[in-house]
């Protein structure tokens, strides 16, 4: 699914990024020729997307690097800081600019010259940004499966994939309110309008990188599995014989794919190191078979007495915590947690 997925997101990020580029020559020349301060602000739009895209890409890049002494679970968070600079370069570049260069317009209304040409680059915008746009809903359709597009959003930890299909849109509605305002200007002399529209493109940017911003900031500060599937979650490791209880499970992302589970799990009394050992890689194997972007698991046993532990179980002895039973939490804390641990990779 990792794999997929990324390449996926390659997929929608290039033809992006050749769309934007097309775009972008067209819409400089048509802004030289006619003075439109909407069809500025849209080239100032493109401008910011090519270079978003870059930025996705090499976020991309870096996150796939593998694990070291200094980042034991990797570097899939490099994705998430580059899709936060893109949120911040849509709202102060994409939008931040456009504002400024619509209300200069209004200020000082232009009369928009060579409307034929701005009808032209504005068509060829449409089918350029609709094109990535449909690629863009494509490649995500596939990712999501059955679940509901806003849903998936909501769940989707893997930004480039959301973050195209997000100004992708923008974009063809930018499109469609700077061709709005081109026809009132032209049918009703309305010069205002053209920059009221750049204002309007600019204020849509913002509330998109606002979108984003939020979104990402989330998954920076650690987002996990949503409520529906930690309950599954329990579900599986609870059906598991010798589990008598478990308490809630704890999930944070650390890329798009890559996900830690830490969970406490009571087993019943009678049970052996090896009961315990063997039970532990069943109800691993279940989880990640189930959810493949969970790679690393951590279950800490609960109330394996050290007499079961060692196999020599005292009916007498009083269940304890397991981090207590079966180690000096001052000392062997990361050798145990490492035996009653799992990871996994693709």
């Amino acid at each position: 699914m990792g794999l997929e997925g990324s390449t996926s997101t390659k997929r929608v990020l290039y033809a992006a990024i050749a769309a934007n580029l097309g775009i972008l020559v067209a819409k400089l020349i048509a802004t030289a020729m006619t003075g439109s301060s909407a069809m500025l602000s849209e080239a100032i739009h493109s401008l910011v997307n090519t270079g978003n895209g870059g930025l996705l890409l090499l976020g991309l890049r870096l996150s796939g690097r593998p694990s070291d002494e200094s980042h034991p679970f990797g570097y899939g968070k490099e994705l998430y800081f580059w899709t936060m600079v893109v949120a911040l370069a849509v709202f102060a570049l994409g939008g931040g600019a456009s504002i400024y260069e619509g209300i200069e317009h209004v200020l000082h209304p232009r009369t928009i010259e060579h409307v034929r040409v701005t009808y032209a680059v504005l068509g060829c915008s449409a089918a350029f940004e609709g094109y990535s746009l449909w690629v863009a809903f494509r490649e995500f359709g596939k990712l999501r499966g059955s679940v509901p597009f806003f849903k998936a959003i909501q769940q989707s930890k893997d930004p480039a994939s959301f973050t195209v299909l997000f100004e992708d849109s923008t974009a063809v509605l930018g499109v469609l309110i700077a061709f709005l305002a081109t026809v009132l200007t032209q049918l009703f002399g309305w010069r205002i309008l053209d920059g009221s529209a750049s204002i309007l493109i600019g204020l849509l940017l913002m509330f998109v990188a606002a979108l984003l911003g939020a979104k990402t900031k989330a998954l920076l500060i650690g987002e996990g599995l949503d409520r529906q599937a930690l309950h599954h979650v329990r579900e599986i490791a609870q059906q598991v014989p010798g589990v008598v209880r478990l308490e809630y499970p704890f999930t944070t992302f650390f890329g798009p794919h890559d996900a830690l589970l830490t969970m406490t799990v009571q087993f019943r009394r009678g049970f052996s190191s090896s009961d315990v050992e063997k039970t532990i890689d069943k109800i691993e194997g279940l989880i990640h078979a189930e959810y493949p972007a969970i790679k690393h698991i951590f279950l800490e046993v609960d109330t394996v007495s050290k007499g079961m532990v060692e196999g020599t179980e005292d009916p007498t002895a009083s269940p304890q915590k397991g981090v207590e039973a079966i180690f000096d939490p001052l000392s062997d804390v990361h050798q145990t947690q490492y035996e009653a641990a799992g990871s996994f990779s693709d």
